[in-house]
């Protein structure tokens, strides 16, 4: 379209639609009870907006296939306008996605997944009015998160526990508490940078804390430890260093040692676990990640932990040890800056329930999504194949195959595990395989998927059985 003259651009400006035009039509009434009056209006003005903006410096470009514009023509441009606005915002929204990328804490996707205690506890116990902090024995106010604590504290085997907003908050918090102004003795090779961007030592000494680094990369010994404790160390600090793995020429001193060290120099012991495992899971590949028992049973005084990776709850920053240094902690002004709410607590005793009744293994998604085997995954892979083959509607372009995969634990938990799986891998013949992915990235629900070798896999492991039906009308609706 040739560019507009000043005095034909005045001319189309006096075309655009008022608000009220907006109002008036079909888009409108379909919308209106969806997102309300006052954003449709936030929206249409928007709109209406970029419009404007375009045809000021001559860039728009009529939606039609008519050179010229029109009252209706510029009516129907800004209502396609005002309904992909709000198909984008729809869209950004928090939505439940079905994870086939074999991914099973997904950072991105949300981490765990909750069980079904987890979520019956939030929605029947403390969506509405709930004894937060009352006492229903004695009618007077409680213990803010009692019972959750309470499992925690027996679960760990620790003396006491507390629940903060996450780990990164628990690891601050207990700095703050007990070693503001002070040295922690920390290895070099602990020292660790987390997701986006976050460095470990930047946050710490926020709190106040001197970190004070020993040993090299890849080697500190117990004597290295020994050598820098001075008259101003306040606390020796274990890291777990969750989402890397040295290998080689390495050495570290056990938490024993460490926690005899503490004792005879006087100084408090404490473990920031990472990713907080309640289970040996050394026999589902997990050989490296710390089991909270036995950091609380090796001496350490504090450990912090994950309330979303491997204990399989919602995010939160889980506080064990000694009742002396908790209950000091809980008293700091700064815990009710990170103090979580009712939701949270519910969750948690949902999930450690599931762990005190010995159902774990099978009741908390992450855990079994972790135990279940090749050969598990190999036979629910091909049944699904064959599901889709056998439909009538299944879409004739759409190939797939069942081929040996490796799944990926994720959440910054151990980093070298891929356990063994099986993948349905699809490929369409008229489509490439990223519009595949992103038609299924497209769908309600969301399939989120990877590709590999010019293939889009789907990874069971990650997918509920109850998302299977669901997953095979999207399949079967690929066109």
């Amino acid at each position: 379209m040739e560019k507009q003259t000043t005095e034909s651009k005045s001319s189309i400006l006096r075309l655009l639609p008022s608000i009220d035009d907006l109002l008036g039509t079909e888009a409108a009434r379909a919308l209106l009870p969806e997102i309300g009056r006052k954003r449709f209006i936030s929206l249409a003005r928007n709109a209406a907006d970029s419009v404007r903006r375009e045809i000021q410096n001559g860039s728009v470009q009529n939606s039609g296939s008519s050179t010229t514009f029109s009252r209706e023509s510029l009516l129907t441009e800004t209502a396609a306008r005002l309904g992909n606005a709000w198909l984008i915002e729809r869209n950004s929204r928090l939505r439940r996605v079905i994870n086939a990328t074999g991914v099973i804490i997904h950072t991105n996707l949300g981490r765990a997944p909750l069980s079904k205690s987890a979520i019956k506890a939030i929605v029947e116990e403390a969506s509405s009015y709930c004894t937060l902090e009352y006492d229903v024995e004695t009618g007077t106010r409680g213990k803010r998160g009692a019972r959750a604590e309470n499992l925690l504290a027996e679960l760990t085997g620790a003396e006491s526990a507390l629940i903060v907003n996450n780990c990164t908050a628990a690891a601050f918090l207990v700095l703050t508490v007990f070693a503001s102004g002070r040295e922690v003795i920390v290895s070099r090779g602990e020292l660790v940078e987390i997701g986006g961007d976050f460095r470990i030592p930047d946050v710490l000494t926020q709190s106040g804390a001197i970190l004070k680094e020993i040993g090299t990369t890849n080697r500190t010994k117990l004597s290295d430890y020994e050598k820098a404790i001075s008259d101003n160390s306040g606390m020796i600090l274990r890291v777990h260093p969750s989402n890397y793995k040295i290998v080689g020429f390495t050495e570290t001193p056990n938490l024993t040692d460490l926690a005899e060290l503490a004792r005879q120099k006087g100084l408090l012991l404490y473990e920031d676990a990472g990713s907080g495992a309640m289970l040996d899971l050394n026999r589902f590949g997990l050989t490296d990640e710390p089991v909270i028992t036995d950091s609380i049973a090796a001496g350490a005084d504090i450990v912090s932990f994950s309330g979303d990776k491997l204990l399989g709850g919602t995010q939160a920053g889980l506080i064990v040890g000694r009742e002396e240094s908790v209950e000091k902690i809980r008293k700091h002004p700064m815990y009710r800056v990170l103090r979580v709410d009712k939701l949270t607590y519910a969750a948690l005793e949902g999930t450690l329930d599931e762990y005190s009744r010995g159902t774990a293994l099978t009741k908390i998604p992450v855990l079994k999504m972790l135990s279940v085997s090749k050969a598990e995954l190999d036979e629910r892979t091909r049944q699904f194949a064959q599901k889709l083959t056998d439909s009538s509607r299944v879409n004739s372009d759409l190939e797939f195959a069942v081929i040996d995969a490796s799944s990926v634990v994720g959440g910054g938990s151990a980093p070298a595990v891929q356990p063994d799986t099986v993948n349905l891998a699809l490929s369409h013949a008229k489509l490439s395989p990223v519009k595949l992915e992103q038609m299924l990235r497209n769908s309600e629900p969301p399939v989120i998927a990877r590709i590999l070798e010019d293939k889009v896999l789907i990874d069971l492991r990650t997918i509920s059985e109850n998302e299977e039906g669901e997953l095979l009308d999207i399949l079967r609706q690929l066109k």
